[in-house]
Formats: structure tokens, sequence, C-alpha cells
């Protein structure tokens, strides 16, 4: 790829929206920068009981696709407060554990969002034949308060919602680096296919349906409320997948994906061939690189939720190569990001309408 997609409105909005915080079952604001970023480029909106944002063009057409990302990122909850004003947490999705002690969090409460660290004892103290290692019973939280009490006087109580205040910047000119670019970054670079959409004037003979779905960390809920509501007839989801090449990572195991070697396209069952193929020719003819990736039973995205809704629905998994996934320091390459928006926009300039993707036909 030549010259760059992306805009400096583009760019700001990424920021903006990384450093937004919506943890899974609080998406809200997140949606609403998105839907304002999207506004000028559709020609509908909706929004669901839970806050799946839905963007849409052409929204008489009979004929349905989307192309769909998650909003939520993973958190804590407040589940106990200890009477020496201690907080001990659960996970609100995968949190990992091991990367809390000396983290700054934001504790979202009623009065405004409060600071607290994850605390742990100093190297000093701790047992040099036996070190204990960080665990989700053993980690805690401290607001810098003396008792129970004076932590429920500051308005924190047990189902307060705790992220990470980290926020997005580049390193080396071209990676970008945040908390929750899963999967922040797919709701963006499909809000970047409509842009471009708009920007070059393409029709597309089908009803297009941009999605942010809700509560994937937990479970693609939210996927699986909108596939219902839409009953969409395909569907392309974007998602981020595991750059196996960092240290302590099988590769006979996880596979070879590489940040900065394009897209991953995305083998299982889930997946419907035809339209696979549709996505692989297109990369192809259009010259985007890319990589596969064989994910046996499960995808483990919201591709399986729109798969098997309404009596099967081809669907399809690209996904973003991305390092250290689900810490503060998620990476992801610049070059990917624009060849996923590129291999999305024009496998839809590709798709026909009324196509059932069988072989059959």
């Amino acid at each position: 790829m030549a010259a760059s997609i992306l805009t400096k409105k583009s760019l700001t909005f990424l920021e903006n929206y990384l450093n937004n915080a919506a943890p899974t079952g609080y998406e809200w604001d997140g949606q609403r920068l998105w839907m304002d970023y999207l506004k000028p480029y559709v020609d509908d909106f909706y929004t669901d009981t839970y806050g799946t944002a839905v963007a849409i063009i052409n929204p008489d057409a009979q004929y349905k696709v989307v192309i769909e990302g998650h909003a939520d990122e993973i958190s804590w909850y407040v589940n106990y407060i200890s009477d020496n004003g201690l907080i001990y947490v659960i996970r609100n999705g995968g949190s990992d554990h091991q990367i809390a002690p000396s983290k700054v969090v934001n504790i979202h409460t009623k009065k405004g969002i409060l600071k607290g660290v994850f605390g742990w004892p100093a190297i000093h103290t701790r047992s040099k034949t036996k070190e204990e290692a960080p665990k989700p019973d053993n980690i805690f939280i401290d607001v810098g308060c003396k008792d129970k009490k004076e932590v429920e006087k500051m308005g924190i109580h047990v189902g307060c919602v705790i992220t990470y205040p980290d926020e997005f910047h580049v390193l080396n000119k071209d990676k970008f680096v945040c908390r929750a670019l899963d999967n922040r970054m797919g709701g963006f670079m499909i809000a970047e296919v409509a842009r471009l959409l708009h920007k070059n004037k393409k029709t597309l003979p089908f009803g297009l349906y941009i999605v942010n779905s809700v509560q994937e960390e937990i479970g693609l809920r939210g996927a699986q409320m909108i596939a219902e509501r839409i009953q969409p007839n395909a569907a392309i989801v974007t998602d981020v997948t595991h750059d196996t090449t960092t240290p302590m990572i099988e590769k006979k195991k996880e596979g070879h994906i590489e940040m900065g070697e394009g897209p991953v396209i995305a083998y299982a069952p889930a997946v419907q061939q035809k339209l696979r193929d549709l996505i692989v020719d297109t990369a192809e003819e259009k010259k985007i690189p890319f990589q596969r990736a064989a994910l046996s039973r499960a995808t483990g995205t919201d591709t399986d939720a729109f798969a098997y809704s309404n009596s099967g629905v081809a669907s399809a998994l690209i996904s973003l190569p991305l390092r250290y996934m689900h810490t503060t320091v998620e990476m992801v390459h610049r070059k990917d990001v624009e060849a996923v928006i590129k291999l999305i926009y024009e496998s839809l300039l590709k798709m026909k309408n009324g196509d059932s993707f069988s072989y059959f036909d």
C-alpha cells in the first residue's frame, strides 16, 4: 500500500476513542463517540437495549451485510472492601491479574472517577525461597483510606467498575500502543470502511450494517443479540489475534502470526468457505498482504455468534495482529490497520446482492 488511507481526523478520533473507558456493560460513552464520528458517512443509526450501536448504509435494502467489531474492554469489579480499607476485585472479562501490581486504576463511581493503585508487598519483605505470585484472590487496590467506612464515604461500593487509565501513544512512528486495542481497533477500522465508501462515492447493491457490539469479552453476548435483530445474509467480523513472534509463545500451538505482515484470514468451522474465498481472492487481486490462521472448533470471536444465528449466516473473520493482548500496552502496526480497512472495503465492493455463498448454487 502506498499512500496512507488514514487522515488526521481519523487519527484524532482513534486517540479520543481509545482513551475513553468502555468496560463491558458500560460501553455507552464510547458508543456516542463512535456514532458521532460516523454520522456524516451513513444513512441511519440505532442502538439496542444493551448498547450495541449499528450504523446503516442503504437501510431499505432487503439483502443485508454486516461488518462488525466489538466496543468493550476488560476491567475489574469491586468485590469486597476489607475493614482496613483495601479493595479486592473480580474480573469483568479476561483481565490479567499478573500485570495488576503497581498499576494505577480508575474507579468509576456516581461521584466521578476516583484514583487507586494495585498495591503489592515490597521486594524486601517477600520470601526469598517461596515468592508468591499475583493471583486474583491476593491482588488488592489501595485508595489511601484507613478503613472501610472511609472508602464507602468516597462513593466506592461493591459493583463499582475499575479500568486502567493508560492512554494512546505511538512507538517508533508506526506502532499504535494502548489498552483496549482489543477491540476498539475493530470499531475504528469498520468506521474507516464507511468513511472510505462515502469519500469514494461507492454505492453498494445491498444494505451495509456497521456494527459495534457490546459484551464480547464475557461471551459474545452483544453479537448474539444484534444478530437476531438484524438477521443479516452475511457478516465480516474483525477482531485482534496474537502476534506469536514475541517470547514465551509456542508457534506449534499458536501458529506463526507476525505484526506488520498483514491481516489474518481465519480458517475455522464457523468461517463460511465461499465468503472466505472471496476475501482471499480480493487480497490477492488487490495485492494486499495477508496471513492465515487455523482456529479449530471455534474462533473465540463474534464470528461464532453471527455464524450460528438465524439458521446460519455466512460469516468470515479478518483479524489484526496484536502484541500483549489483555495488557495495558497492547500493540499493533499501523500498516496492518490500514490493510484490514482496505481488505474489508475491497471485499464489500466485490460482493454481489443476493449472494447465498452456497457451493451448490
